[in-house]
């Protein structure tokens, strides 16, 4: 089983209107295969396997009026007490922890600026069976207005550690968990900020990225399965990244390392 110490990245999933589309859409784009519905007690949630190994999950919305979002789920050891530390660090938790069968316990939370997450104590399933392979998660990163109470919501409540980006230019703070040295070693996701270059109206949310071994080819696919380029390929120092929606709207990033 996968180790996942506390707030590390350990799921992601998606909330889409059309379960048998999203389906098809992410099968075509990483060639994902999927295992049995879980039925009605579990909200049909589905998961998504990358040869054989769990990578995600996709799930029916309830209700129209919910989003149509990827999100990301943290590991904790104590989903009780890290749901008691998110509402003393200025956070909200919507929905409080339960039980998944065997699998494990989950909540649902906000931070100070309104960007949703999930916690995952982990009962026998872990998390991701597989990361940073094409297909597969290997990056999230929250964008917000509130940088200031962001900032000390997650030192306070997973004890992240932030270290700036070389590029001064560039208001972000990389993450690395508690008890590790802080750099880009060791980090596993971001925060960044909503800058006027984005809509008025876009609150506060998390960006789940995903590795590709094409970023340029995985955009044009996008395209062709009836999705959408927010933001077209582009060079950062740690590869090629784009950012892009799916065909019922769930935004999404990829990323493909540069070659070695």
């Amino acid at each position: 089983m996968a180790v996942f110490t506390e707030g590390m990245p350990c799921w992601a999933d998606a909330q889409l209107p059309d379960l048998a589309a999203g389906k098809r859409f992410y099968g075509d784009l990483f060639g994902w295969t999927y295992g049995r519905d879980a039925g009605e007690q579990y909200g049909h949630y589905t998961e998504a396997f990358l040869d054989g190994k769990r990578v995600a999950a996709l799930v029916p919305k309830r209700d129209g009026r919910m989003p149509t979002t990827w999100g990301v789920s943290f590991a904790t050891d104590d989903i009780v007490r890290t749901a008691r530390k998110i509402g003393e660090a200025g956070g909200q938790v919507i929905t409080a922890p339960v039980p998944v069968g065997r699998s494990g316990t989950t909540a649902l939370a906000a931070d100070p600026g309104g960007a949703v997450f999930g916690l995952w104590q982990k009962g026998e399933r872990a998390g991701f069976e597989v990361q940073n392979e094409p297909g597969s998660f290997c990056w999230t990163e929250v964008y917000t207005r509130e940088k200031e109470a962001v900032d000390r919501f997650y030192a306070e409540v997973f004890g992240f550690q932030g270290t700036p980006l070389p590029d001064e230019a560039i208001d972000y703070l990389m993450w690395s968990p508690a008890g590790t040295e802080p750099g880009e070693d060791t980090a596993i996701g971001g925060r960044s900020v909503i800058t006027e270059a984005f809509p008025a109206e876009m609150p506060g949310h998390f960006l789940v990225y995903f590795s590709v071994a094409d970023c340029d080819g995985t955009a044009e696919a996008v395209a062709r399965l009836g999705g959408r380029v927010t933001a077209p390929p582009f060079d950062i120092p740690y590869g090629r990244m784009a950012v892009l929606t799916d065909d019922q709207g769930a935004a999404f990033a990829v990323l493909a390392e540069p070659s070695k």
